[in-house]
């Protein structure tokens, strides 16, 4: 059993709303992603999706993204983004997953073989570039929600078992300096995070490690459109 990871894929099958804008490297985006998950992703493997999944406003539309993601081999596990505003509701996002292929994470965790996921959405923190006074609240709410998800954790861990931790924003800063959610990985030992949400100029190296856990950026297009290994 392998694990790969990629985020932001930004579907958009039920609007109009063209990457391309973004970048030419956005043009097929999506084919360039499908055809890279065809060749390296076998059924019995993982997949973690770091949240923005869809530009979609509401579940209806959002299924026509979600439907795209069904012949695509492995265990597809998902987090919240900040632009998925169709994911409202996680009872009936999960009553709506197109077949049992897909895990929708929100402040809890799932065991897979020998991996314990973890997921929530996370927030901008303290010191980074778009952060204000107004993130603070969001910022401690989505920290409380990281330490319910792990009480789920420590339900399902056995020893030996790998936690892997999703979240969508970037638990650090661009300085490297430690936040609340470094602070719960590392007190839970989570031995690798998988974040997204990076785009463009801004700069996060793609690997770091802090405290002996490895960090992982895996916005589709910082890393080229194609699945990175995680385990």
């Amino acid at each position: 059993m392998n694990v790969y990871a990629i985020s932001d894929l930004h579907l958009s099958f039920s609007s109009d709303k063209p990457m391309e804008i973004f970048g030419d490297n956005w043009e097929g985006h999506f084919e360039k992603i499908k055809s890279d998950w065809e060749k390296v992703v076998k059924d019995e493997d993982i997949v973690l999706v770091s949240g923005d999944i869809s530009w979609a406003m509401k579940l209806e539309e959002a299924l026509a993204d979600l439907r795209a993601l069904v012949p695509l081999r492995g265990k597809k596990i998902f987090v919240r983004g900040n632009h998925d505003y169709w994911w409202n509701g996680i009872g009936k996002i999960r009553a709506a997953a197109p077949d049992d292929s897909f895990v929708f994470l929100q402040t809890d965790a799932v065991k897979i073989g020998e991996f314990v996921l973890i997921g929530s959405r996370g927030w901008s923190c303290p010191n980074s570039p778009d952060y204000t006074e107004r993130d603070k609240k969001l910022y401690l709410r989505e920290a409380e929600r990281f330490k319910l998800a792990f009480l789920e954790a420590d339900k399902l861990y056995k020893e030996g078992d790998k936690k892997i931790a999703l979240i969508h924003f970037p638990p650090f800063t661009q300085k490297g300096e430690d936040t609340l959610f470094t602070e719960l990985f590392k007190a839970n030992g989570v031995e690798k995070v998988v974040f997204g949400h990076i785009h463009g100029g801004a700069y996060y190296p793609l690997k770091t490690q802090k405290d002996g856990i490895e960090y992982i950026l895996s916005s589709c297009d910082k890393v080229g459109f194609k699945l990175v290994k995680i385990y």
